[in-house]
This record gives C-alpha cells, sequence and structure tokens, in this order.
C-alpha cells in the first residue's frame, strides 16, 4: 500500500471516528444566550472569522421572485423550457437537460455523478441549476465562461447527450411547431444553435432560489429561525471558519479550492482545476458550490462523496491537511496537489456541528413546482 493510500485511510478513519462521537456524545449548551447577540440588524452582528487577504462580502438576502408566473409566460422563456425538457436535444431522443436537472431534485439528479447517453456515467456530480444566472463561471473546472459555452459541453459529450451542435439545428427543422414557435420569438422559422442556446439559457436564468428562513432572519423576523440554528450560524461565521469560503448572497466564493478529495494517482483521480490551466498549483481545486437549497440538492462535492450533512461537516472539521505531501514528496512531484491552507481542524464537538447542519438546512427556500411543458410532436 501507497504512503498516499495510508493517509487516505487514516483520513477515513477519522471521519469516521468524528461521526461515532457524533453519536455517542452529547453536550450542553445555551444555544439562547449567543442566538440573543444576532436578533438585531445585521450590521450590529458579530464580525466573522476570516482569514488575512480574503475579500469576504456579507450574508445578502434573496428576495421573493414576484414576476415568477409572468416571467415563465414570456415566448422566449416558454420556447427555452421546451427545449430544456426535450430529449430530441440528444441523440438518441432520449436524454434531455431536465434528465441531470430535475426541477424536483433541487435542478440535480440526486446521484453521485451524472448518467447520460447509452447509460455512461460521467466523473462528476451534476451541480443544481439554482441562480445559475449570477455566477461567474461554469462547471466544476470553471471551463466555461458564459452559460451559452457552457450549454455546448453536455449537448455534445458523448457520455452526456451526445448530440454534435451543428446538427441540432436541422434535426428540430423537420417539427413544424418548432418552427413556428421560433417564429414567433426570432421572427424567422430558421433554427439556428445560436437560437435554441439563447432561448434555453433565458429559461435557465428564471430558475432562482427562493428565501429561506435565513433571508427572513436578516430582515428582521427573529423568530424565522430557532436558537439552535441561530447558534449554528454563529459558529459558520467563526469556529467553523466557513466564511472564509461561502459568503454573500450565495454563500460562495465563486473561486477554486483543493479541500483534499483529489485521489491522487488513485483509480477516482481528479484534478479538477488543473485539467484547465495545467498550472501545478491548480492540481484538485474545484469550484466552490453554493450553499443555498441544500435540502434539495444531495449528494454533495463534486464527485458525489457526501450525502449527509453531518458527514459533510465531520469532513471538514478534520482540516484533510494530513494528506498533504511531505517536502520529499512534493519535490519529487511538483503536482503533488497540496490542500488548500484555509482548511483546518475545527475542534467541533457533537452538539456544535448538530447545530451547524441545522444553520446549512435553513438556508433552503421554498420551490416552485414546474409541470414539464409539452413538447412538439410534428
Amino acid at each position: 500500500m501507497k504512503f498516499s493510500d495510508i493517509k487516505l485511510v487514516l483520513l477515513i478513519g477519522i471521519i469516521a471516528l468524528f461521526c461515532m462521537q457524533h453519536t455517542l456524545k452529547t453536550y450542553s449548551t445555551d444555544y439562547g444566550e449567543v442566538a440573543e447577540q444576532y436578533k438585531k440588524p445585521i450590521q450590529y452582528w458579530q464580525k466573522p472569522s476570516i482569514d488575512a487577504g480574503i475579500d469576504w462580502k456579507e450574508f445578502e438576502v434573496i428576495e421573493w421572485d414576484s414576476n415568477y408566473y409572468e416571467t415563465q409566460e414570456l415566448p422566449e422563456v416558454m420556447l427555452g423550457k421546451k427545449l430544456f425538457f426535450d430529449p430530441k436535444l440528444s441523440s438518441s431522443s432520449q436524454v434531455s437537460c431536465s434528465s441531470c436537472h430535475n426541477p424536483e431534485l433541487g435542478w440535480g439528479d440526486g446521484q453521485e455523478v451524472a448518467l447520460g447517453n447509452d447509460h455512461l456515467q460521467g466523473k462528476r456530480n451534476t451541480q443544481s441549476l439554482y441562480n445559475i444566472a449570477d455566477r461567474t463561471s461554469y462547471f466544476w473546472d470553471g471551463r466555461a465562461k458564459t452559460l451559452e459555452e457552457q450549454l455546448v459541453g453536455p449537448i455534445s459529450a458523448h457520455n452526456e447527450m451526445n448530440m454534435k451542435p451543428e446538427k441540432l439545428a436541422g434535426k428540430l427543422s423537420k417539427y413544424k411547431e418548432y418552427k413556428q414557435l421560433f417564429k414567433e420569438v426570432y421572427h424567422t422559422d430558421k433554427i439556428t444553435f445560436d437560437k435554441i442556446a439563447s432561448a434555453i439559457v433565458t429559461f435557465q436564468k428564471t430558475i432562482k432560489s427562493q428565501p429561506s428562513k435565513l433571508d427572513k432572519f436578516i430582515k428582521g423576523d427573529y423568530k424565522a429561525m430557532s436558537d439552535k440554528e441561530i447558534y449554528g450560524m454563529h459558529l459558520f461565521r467563526t469556529k467553523a471558519r466557513c466564511m472564509n469560503c461561502h459568503y454573500g448572497k450565495y454563500l460562495t466564493d465563486e473561486s477554486f479550492h483543493n479541500i483534499g478529495l483529489t485521489y491522487y494517482k488513485r483509480e477516482y483521480e481528479d484534478l479538477g482545476l488543473y485539467h484547465i490551466t495545467k498550472k501545478s498549483g491548480d492540481v484538485g481545486k474545484f469550484k466552490t458550490p453554493s450553499l443555498r437549497d441544500l435540502t434539495y440538492t444531495a449528494p454533495w462535492m463534486h464527485n458525489g462523496l457526501m450525502d449527509d450533512l453531518h458527514g459533510v461537516v465531520n469532513l471538514y472539521n478534520s482540516g484533510m491537511q494530513m494528506i498533504n505531501p511531505s517536502p520529499e514528496e512534493k519535490k519529487a512531484d511538483p503536482n503533488f496537489p497540496v490542500t488548500d491552507e484555509r482548511m483546518k481542524p475545527l475542534q467541533l464537538n457533537n452538539q456544535e456541528i448538530d447545530a451547524i447542519v441545522a444553520f446549512l438546512k435553513s438556508m433552503s427556500g421554498s420551490y416552485y413546482k414546474m409541470p414539464r411543458p409539452e413538447i412538439p410532436r410534428q
């Protein structure tokens, strides 16, 4: 067994020990004493524990999308929705965008990794589409900078929709209903891939989170969150160090970090951002996901490793630094991934982990039911 594998086994053992502690130990904490400190306008809250040099942002509320239903009736949105749910966008006419981005599953697929054309599996977990209009890059490795660019990836990938973009317009042009719909939106019945992409992107931009308990609390409804959830928020901002990466409106820094899950030189290796930049410092870095609507978007991590929030917090609680290379290993292999220095052992106890999990769940809002649209058949 390689030394790196031994370290991975030790890591798993440590995480298992944390989980055992979670089951066996109880603690006593007065949630209310801490909670009272936050029942006031956000500008008077205790500042979070942030490392030097991090340009963090304070929490920001999400407002109700009061125009949601009117927006869904806009012609381009309606066209984009039909295209999004239509399996004809795949070469087999069996896989649609909604196969991996199901509104009933938090706009993900509920699986560890994506399953596409010919039941081929991808290597990474399907990311939710919530608030996709406000992201600055796309995919776990950030390889796409616009939604239109991102769209080409899953449509053309052999293990996803396996459709050549240059042939898609011709395929849809055989359907009179689609030609009529495109004419209503773009004033010409000539279908092109650019118009297909524009319609789908316009629809995707309407997929937004709705206000959660956290948003209501920030706006002054101090009964919206329980004292336990507020205590978890306090820990999130302080002892647990979460706001070094998860902050602002969508609880993400929109950046990339290596938290120690690269499986370097092992069966499930994934080098993340390095595949795009080819920089040794980017080995194992993946984009920081938003924490909005976590209740609906399991499993989590770029590889779908975790399906329990207690497990996620225990993972971070361990610090993950024990799988770093020795100086000799790094010298021999400059690409040997180094865990982000923001990851540190947190010394969270059982009750603190429970409270953080309660807070993470409080960031999930309600969501609109979305009936699948009628798909053009002729």
